[in-house]
């Protein structure tokens, strides 16, 4: 009797055991894909609006929507709703096809990963007649000149970080869409020229240009920004995307991504974001999305590409989409985007533009993709 007593109190104890555990999981709450993609179109659809009631701010062509662009092509790739593509195409069609005025200035030609993309999508090559063309000048040229930054030498070679973003997608892309390697080969010598010149070997990040090499903060660390940072490993990622597995050099850009993915998840701050100044963040002490947003999508693509261990990486993208949605209000204006410039600076609540927007939605793009196929706790 005595046994079948202390029998039943076992089973007693596992059954309460057993409840309280499956009460505590039905308890925490998970990461909605679905979720996920209605904030991230519901970012977008403010831009639309915005487009649609006060026009844009910048030539249609120029690199802040481009940027943006890029934002609502992926977007696009996993929304239901047609209106992010469509809108590109568009654009596309208003321009004829046309970038920039200047041939050999990157800002100028960024756009020429969307009418890639829409060239594929669409199947017509007439999308990228214009582009190809400026894209065979800069391949004929000997780019021989120093990075140095004089003579306005950004309207000839990627001599500032931000090139690294404007560039490589887009001729990348057109390699894709022309099946000529021609143009990622010129992309691959171009950008380790910028490598050489502007990576910090110690520090693991980018200067903005020549102009900063011998600057400091207040703090005596060197003047590193988050979004000139952040432009490099957005373009560093969708490079990726665009080259072949088997690429010679493809081995040199897994191993620069890792190392400054490891750089950023040393240096992101309490908040969950990278404030402007990377390495003296109390000088401007707030979360800044623009950068913000493309570490978090290059983190993101990293895990969900099996490139990042899930560990280490994991909590560092949750930490940076927390702070990514706090800043978005309630009409869908995501806040605190450092305007244009060239250095770290000031973001407050109500400072937005189309190219921070553009970061948050391939950081979105890739959130949704990661919680799609992997059930994570929000706690």
């Amino acid at each position: 009797m005595k046994r079948q007593f202390t029998f039943l109190s076992v089973l007693f104890l596992i059954s309460i055991s057993l409840f309280a555990s499956n009460n505590t999981e039905n308890k925490k709450k998970y990461y909605n894909p679905k979720q996920i993609l209605a904030t991230v179109e519901k970012v977008a659809d403010w831009q639309l609006n915005s487009w649609k009631k006060d026009g844009m701010i910048y030539p249609k062509w120029d690199w802040t929507n481009a940027a943006g662009y890029v934002g609502m092509y992926h977007l696009g790739t996993i929304s239901k709703k047609s209106d992010y593509h469509d809108i590109l195409l568009s654009i596309s069609k208003e321009l004829d096809w046309n970038t920039g005025p200047e041939r050999f200035y990157a800002d100028d030609y960024c756009i020429g990963y969307t009418y890639s993309k829409l060239s594929l999508k669409h199947k017509d090559p007439k999308m990228i007649t214009r582009f190809r063309l400026l894209a065979d000048s800069i391949v004929a040229q000997p780019h021989t000149e120093s990075l140095e930054w004089k003579n306005e030498i950004n309207h000839r070679e990627w001599a500032w970080c931000d090139a690294l973003f404007m560039a490589p997608p887009a001729l990348s892309m057109l390699s894709i869409a022309t099946k000529d390697p021609k143009y990622l080969e010129i992309t691959d010598k171009l950008w380790w020229k910028t490598y050489d010149y502007l990576y910090d070997k110690e520090e693991h990040l980018y200067y903005r240009d020549g102009s900063n090499f011998t600057k400091r903060e207040a703090n005596g660390q060197k003047v590193f920004w988050s979004r000139g940072n952040g432009w490099v490993m957005a373009g560093l990622v969708l490079l990726l995307d665009n080259m072949p597995k088997n690429y010679s050099t493809r081995a040199k850009y897994i191993s620069l991504y890792k190392e400054m993915a490891a750089k950023m998840a040393s240096i992101q701050q309490p908040d969950g974001s990278w404030h402007t100044s990377l390495l003296d963040p109390e000088r401007f002490d707030v979360i800044e999305t623009s950068g913000t947003g493309f570490y978090t999508y290059a983190i993101l693509w990293g895990l969900n590409n099996g490139t990042l261990d899930k560990a280490t990486y994991l909590p560092v993208a949750l930490k940076a989409w927390k702070a990514l949605e706090s800043a978005i209000q309630p009409n869908g204006m995501l806040g605190y985007v450092q305007p244009i410039g060239w250095q770290p600076a000031a973001a407050t609540q109500s400072s937005t533009a189309i190219f921070g927007v553009g970061a948050f939605l391939l950081a979105g793009t890739e959130m949704y993709k990661y919680t799609k196929k992997s059930k994570i706790a929000k706690n």
